[in-house]
């Protein structure tokens, strides 16, 4: 495939507004991170604090991988609008962006992946050796979200969610969702800790902030971790990985080569032993009536795919290529 044109990159109408917004997202929890550990050292943390912060994790983690990911991106599963209407506001609830623009950038992700125009590949134009290594794992973990010149254009990577006006409306409130997860840590910390205002605050920490540090890390090694570390079974052309450490805690979607060999799969896990707790959930949403047409993989296709045993992992790297000059019609 060529490079990305124009067309293909979301233009930014205030990019230091946009700097500013994710340097907040980003550098709070770790702020957090310190008081957590003080608040734990000092004996307030409580039952209901991980029980707040196992609540909304499950939330906007499933939000993320059964909703963003697999519904709005990959169409793996289709469902009706309520529903829809659930997952992109339990999706927003991550704050990993607005849903819209995760799924453009997702989407342009597989259409480059690991090539010139990925938005977040650390095998792409980051120098050779060691230093080329850690720059290319820093770029896509965390890097990448504070460039925009090569974020998916939403017209050309979304055009059927701006066409629903369910998810578009979740879309344009994504403030209101992405602050409502926050407090809702307040509130399920007060309920849950007994009516107690400490247990309203340490809630709103651990199922507000904390939560956040941890779900956005995970996430954020999907796009590191997992192109850089453990097992290709099946053959890409590009760098992804299946890295079983991260499959609980991602809900699945650390088989990232089996999700690059077969994107549109429900199921990340091919293998009976590979969790996949998101697959999990979408095949109970089925049994249930609240999901159809769930694509699976039959096991003829996936043999078909496998990699011959000893074979080398992944293409080479290639550099940038010249900027693609933008069409007069």
């Amino acid at each position: 495939m060529e490079g990305p044109g124009p067309q293909d990159i979301q233009p930014v109408e205030n990019e230091t507004r946009d700097r500013i917004i994710t340097g907040l997202v980003t550098v709070i929890p770790f702020i957090a991170l310190f008081v957590a550990a003080w608040v734990a050292w000092n004996s307030w943390l409580h039952w209901s604090d991980l029980v707040v912060f196992a609540i909304l994790y499950a939330l906007g983690g499933f939000g993320i991988t059964v909703g963003f990911h697999r519904l709005f991106t990959h169409r793996s599963f289709k469902t009706g609008p309520r529903t829809r209407r659930f997952w992109a506001i339990a999706g927003s609830t991550a704050i990993e962006g607005p849903v819209i623009s995760w799924v453009a950038d997702h989407r342009k992700h597989h259409a480059f992946s690991d090539k010139f125009g990925d938005p977040h590949s650390p095998h792409v134009d980051h120098g050779s050796g060691w230093k080329g290594a850690f720059r290319g794992l820093v770029h896509a973990h965390v890097g990448w979200i504070f460039m925009h010149d090569q974020r998916g254009s939403h017209e050309r990577y979304a055009p059927d969610l701006l066409a629903d006006p369910v998810v578009k409306k979740v879309n344009d409130q994504f403030i209101l969702w992405a602050t409502g997860g926050i407090l809702a840590g307040a509130v399920l910390g007060f309920l849950i800790g007994g009516f107690s205002w400490q247990a309203a605050l340490t809630g709103l920490l651990w199922g507000g902030i904390i939560r956040l540090f941890v779900l956005h890390h995970v996430t954020f090694s999907i796009n590191s971790l997992c192109h850089f570390f453990g097992k290709q079974p099946y053959e890409t052309d590009d760098h992804s990985r299946n890295f079983a450490p991260l499959a609980i805690f991602s809900f699945g979607e650390s088989w990232h080569n089996n999700h690059h060999a077969f994107p549109t799969s429900a199921a990340h896990g091919m293998r009976p032993w590979q969790i996949d707790l998101s697959a999990g959930l979408i095949w109970c949403m089925e049994k249930t009536g609240l999901a159809w047409d769930v694509v699976r993989i039959p096991p003829e296709r996936r043999v078909r795919k496998e990699k011959e045993p000893g074979a080398k992992p992944g293409p080479t790297p290639q550099p940038a290529p010249e900027p693609v000059a933008a069409s007069k019609s």
